[in-house]
């Protein structure tokens, strides 16, 4: 009688929506790289140096942390959405396939949570730096008015 129908085969295979959000996250995270790598790239081609203090002093900005932080997180859903249709289409073991989604998730969470705690960490350091310097010139400009 042969195999049957071409939808007999795919019945019961799951939802026919899920690829076509996958696809357009794809494609809006591409995007936003794209908008953001420019903006990475024009930041540090307006810098005047590439030092330590030049990056946290750029990067305690409002505008610039922040899209440092959407850039971290950008690049890391696009490569955890890529990485995951990767693997859901070529590891075909139901264990492995759990096991190495996970690994993915474990990844992505850790490395995109990574980024932005050092993103915070430079914002923080800075504005700590610079309130310090704050009170030490008033603890000067005061121990000069004696």
């Amino acid at each position: 009688m042969g195999n049957g129908t071409s939808l007999g085969k795919v019945r019961g295979l799951g939802s026919s929506h899920e690829g076509a959000h996958h696809w357009l996250v794809q494609r809006f995270t591409a995007i936003g790289n794209v908008v953001l790598t420019i903006w990475l790239v024009a930041s540090i081609l307006m810098l005047p140096d590439m030092s330590y203090g030049t990056w946290s002093a750029y990067l305690s900005g409002a505008v610039p942390a922040t899209a440092m932080v959407l850039l971290i997180i950008c690049v890391f859903w696009h490569a955890h959405h890529g990485l995951q249709v990767l693997i859901e289409d070529y590891v075909h073991t139901a264990g492995n396939k759990f096991a190495t989604l996970a690994l993915l998730n474990l990844a992505a969470i850790g490395g995109a949570a990574a980024g932005i705690f050092f993103v915070v960490r430079i914002v923080m350091t800075a504005q700590g730096d610079a309130a310090a310097e704050g009170a030490l010139a008033e603890l000067q400009n005061s121990m000069g008015a004696r």
